[in-house]
């Protein structure tokens, strides 16, 4: 199993310490640092100093590593029209020297559109849209050199591209399909996906969606097995339970909470629970880590939990 950094820098991060963290994870040993795409604090908070741009701070990132993955979970397929996202993350993909990763969504988030502009459709509307998108995003990728790409769909047009750039990873990096969705996001995931991903769910909930993301590839005639899949979780880890009580409070959570719900407790414990998850199949986990001032975790989960995952 593999273990991956997940920040959530609309809480409140700057730039600056994004690549802190970006960094600590590389050098920790971490396989990959992924963040939110989010234009909005969610819940109570100022939010200072405000937002920043994902694909931005990817790029910028790039260029700060060596060689940890990099993307998100995930872009709101309502935030960029699918041929500049195509160019956006291709370029990335370019800075980094072909360790990029893109998560795509429907977006959810309503308040973040209101407050920035963005239109918001219904979800039917937001699923069509995110499906063409997909189309439009992989086909502009793996469109040979010297040929032209054109699409038709119901929400967007492509007409004669020369569909450049293209990026390092061919036909092109990994796209991360997410959610809970009974039926439409398997067939995604099967259709478009390089992995699967489920957060923040339990194990019981996680293994069901997981055995539909195995049969839309069964319909779809595609090996299950070439489907990553993974979860995310939050995780408090600390040596004893004073550390532990410390963390969860930082991030204004309850340990009784965390230890039901997250990957809370001892670097013992959180193996623990990393191992339920990858008894269902879980190949990776994103950490979802809320204080990102907290080097001293990242390092902790380096040293006691990330060397035992092999073995998951």
């Amino acid at each position: 199993m593999l273990l991956r950094i997940f920040t959530e820098p609309q809480q409140g991060a700057t730039y600056d310490t994004l690549v802190a963290v970006a960094r600590a994870s590389e050098d920790f040993g971490f396989d990959a640092f992924f963040r939110s795409d989010h234009y909005l604090r969610i819940g109570d908070g100022d939010g200072l100093p405000g937002p920043t741009d994902a694909w931005v701070t990817l790029a910028g990132i790039a260029r700060e590593t060596n060689r940890i993955r990099l993307g998100t979970l995930v872009t709101s397929a309502t935030f960029r029209l699918p041929g500049p996202l195509a160019i956006t993350v291709a370029e990335v993909d370019a800075m980094s020297g072909g360790r990029v990763e893109l998560g795509l969504g429907a977006g959810w988030y309503e308040a973040e559109h209101t407050a920035y502009g963005i239109p918001f459709p219904p979800l039917g509307e937001r699923f069509e849209r995110l499906e063409e998108q997909l189309a439009i995003v992989t086909g502009l990728w793996s469109t040979p050199a010297g040929e032209r790409f054109s699409f038709t769909g119901r929400h967007y047009q492509v007409s004669d591209s020369p569909a450049l750039p293209k990026p390092v990873q061919r036909p092109g990096p990994p796209i991360i399909i997410g959610g809970g969705g009974p039926a439409r996001t398997p067939r995604l995931a099967a259709s478009f996906g390089s992995e699967f991903n489920l957060a923040f769910c339990p194990l019981e909930v996680t293994g069901d969606q997981f055995e539909r993301v195995r049969a839309a590839c069964e319909v779809a005639r595609r090996d299950p097995g070439s489907v990553v899949l993974s979860a995310a979780q939050v995780v408090c880890c600390g040596r004893d339970e004073a550390e532990i009580a410390g963390r969860a409070a930082a991030i204004g959570r309850e340990v009784a909470e965390l230890r039901e719900h997250g990957l809370c407790g001892t670097p013992d414990e959180v193996l623990s629970k990393l191992a339920a998850y990858a008894a269902l199949g879980a190949e990776r986990i994103y950490l979802q880590i809320l204080d990102v001032a907290d080097l001293d975790h990242l390092a902790l989960i380096g040293e006691a939990v990330l060397p035992y995952c092999a073995a998951l």
